[in-house]
């Protein structure tokens, strides 16, 4: 399952403000906030510093509960001033029922609401686009990770690689300009499923970005393992012990 997203963004203020306003009309849970993050349920933000640049060029798609939800998401966002990245409107190439209106959010990522017949109903994120250069590093990346990260992973027709994260929530791989700095956090059943899923990816030399280990000032029982993917990603897998 697809624990939580975070983004990076050059005005943490200016983002929130941007975010709290339309994840509202999606019936979002209300955030909360500490000094570091704003946390919407499964999607967060956080400011941009030296170490982690802001996240470009990544489209995010929002559970929508039905689709006078997304016209809300899309004109609450118009009427503050906010850039429309499509109206509101059926998308038939996706599903045949898929309705769905986008957004800019204030850093020109592509924020969606979206409602179909299944569409995720136990998250804030439904699904994310990435783009990257090399489609199949990518989608070799996840193969590796896929059994213990608990995912499986598609390769499309169209040139597209879906991976699915089984308990709700999608991640696509499009060729285009690459996507930047995003972290991805699939959730584990345990402590050891964690260690697999770091064993597995910096055994096939992908680069180590934090060892298995209880993080404690996330909370009690946080125990993650942190690999970076051939884009540089920040990708985990962690298990919530209590």
């Amino acid at each position: 399952m697809l624990d939580h997203v975070t983004i990076r963004v050059a005005d943490r203020a200016a983002a929130e403000r941007f975010y709290a306003l339309v994840l509202a009309e999606l019936e979002a849970p209300a955030p909360t906030r500490s000094d570091g993050w704003a946390e919407w349920d499964d999607f967060s933000l956080a400011q941009a510093d030296a170490e982690h640049g802001v996240t470009r060029r990544l489209h995010l798609g929002f559970t929508a509960p039905s689709r006078e939800h997304v016209d809300a998401f899309w004109r609450a966002g118009v009427e503050a001033g906010y850039r429309s990245d499509g109206a509101p409107g059926l998308r038939p190439q996706y599903l045949p029922d898929y309705y769905g209106a986008f957004l800019l959010d204030p850093d020109g990522n592509s924020a969606e609401a979206v409602h179909y017949d299944g569409v995720r109903a136990d998250g804030v994120v439904d699904h994310l686009w990435l783009r990257t250069r090399d489609v199949e590093a990518a989608s070799r990346f996840w193969d590796t990770v896929a059994e213990p990260a608990g995912v499986r992973v598609r390769r499309l027709s169209d040139g597209r690689t879906i991976v699915d994260t089984g308990g709700g929530g999608t991640f696509s791989f499009v060729e285009g300009e690459p996507t930047e700095n995003v972290h991805l956090a699939v959730a584990a059943r345990d402590d050891a499923q964690v260690e697999a899923f770091w064993r597995a990816a910096t055994g096939a030399g992908y680069r180590d970005n934090g060892a298995p280990g209880e993080r404690p000032h996330y909370h009690p029982g946080y125990v993650g393992a942190f690999v970076l993917d051939p884009d540089g990603h920040n990708v985990e897998a962690v298990c919530h012990n209590r």
